[in-house]
């Protein structure tokens, strides 16, 4: 009898992966690290999660049916197309097993959401980056040029996270129009409540009558539920079927479920906060425009620096004036906008670092 190879307990190639580093909390300190927006939850939220509390013994609807047609409803599509998740980064990686087998190629632009790696390497497919433009946003041409007959999905985040910029309808169409129609195209839609560019197209409206596009969208945002983490995804019947058997049985609350459903009923309110952010964006991205050339138009709710090799030294003295914002080592900076007062400090830190 040969003798047994030796071999680890876990897969060899997982240990060259990164882990994924969330926005810090540090006590006392003002969070700008993690994309939130600061105002709290919205009306009826408690509420719905502490009237949830109540049956937490008991298995949440698997099917999250009530909470599924009501997003079905809102966007004017069958439920049958719609599928809920434990945000939309746990839907990207269903997408992913559902699509992807081992050495299928998972394509995106560089540098965009830090999940999409690990997502690619935990389902054993090869992650094919493509690098941003000099303004630090998708090069659609080089990612339609990247695409062979081993890639099955490619990953289009729009707004750009952690940059902040965004593609626009007529290269968008351009793209779309030269991938195959066996390469599902997932438009990662997270920050769209932030978007007030016109020509930022609507992923839903604009693209859902084509089988091979998905479209991925969160209330951890401009909903105010990172917390509990409810995500959705809009895409074809049979790819939603599809994602549906992958899906983690139960993955979504009893109490996530309660509070989307409230939250989704204070829409008018969810606006109103989304319109603070998005004009206290406006004020930072001028200001902070005027200490360091090239700050790209975020249509997001942060603002990208980049800083290259000093983010994290100016990261450090962020926080050493009471302020956390994330650093990407060797690229830039991502500035989550914040109330008018918080913003008002982080500006105070960089004018000194600068300085």
């Amino acid at each position: 009898m040969s003798e047994r190879p030796q071999r680890g307990l876990t897969r060899a190639d997982l240990d060259a992966l990164p882990n994924y580093v969330p926005g810090r909390s540090v006590p006392g300190a003002i969070k700008l690290a993690s994309n939130e927006v600061p105002y709290g939850p919205l009306p009826g939220v408690v509420e719905a999660v502490a009237d949830a509390a109540a049956n937490v013994h008991r298995y949440p609807d698997m099917g999250v049916g009530v909470l599924r047609d009501k997003f079905a409803e809102r966007l004017g599509v069958p439920a049958e197309r719609v599928v809920t998740g434990c945000g939309s980064v746990a839907l990207a990686e269903h997408l992913v097993r559902a699509t992807c087998l081992p050495g299928d190629e998972l394509l995106y632009s560089w540098r965009s959401f830090e999940a999409y790696p690990i997502i690619a390497a935990t389902t054993a497919a090869t992650s094919v980056r493509v690098p941003n433009t000099a303004e630090h946003g998708h090069d659609l041409a080089a990612m339609a040029a990247a695409i062979t007959d081993r890639t099955r999905l490619i990953l289009v985040c729009n707004p750009n996270n952690p940059t902040g910029t965004s593609v626009r309808k007529a290269e968008l169409d351009e793209f779309l129009d030269a991938v195959p129609d066996d390469v599902l195209v997932v438009l990662d839609e997270a920050y769209k409540e932030f978007v007030t560019d016109p020509n930022v197209p609507d992923g839903v409206e604009v693209y859902g009558d084509r089988p091979n596009i998905a479209v991925l969208r969160t209330l951890s945002k401009a909903w105010g539920l990172a917390g509990l983490r409810i995500g959705y995804l809009v895409a074809h019947p049979e790819v939603a079927a599809a994602v549906r058997k992958v899906v983690t049985p139960f993955s979504t609350s009893m109490a996530a479920q309660a509070a989307a459903l409230a939250a989704l009923d204070a829409e008018e309110e969810m606006r109103r906060r989304c319109d603070l952010v998005i004009a206290e964006r406006d004020r930072v991205e001028i200001a902070l425009a005027k200490l360091l050339p090239g700050v790209p138009a975020s249509q997001a709710n942060f603002v990208w620096l980049p800083l290259g090799e000093r983010s994290v030294a100016f990261a450090q003295a962020c926080e050493a004036e009471g302020v956390i914002v994330r650093p990407f080592a060797g690229d830039g900076v991502r500035v989550t906008i914040g109330t008018a007062e918080e913003n008002d400090a982080l500006l105070r830190a960089a004018d000194k670092y600068f300085a």
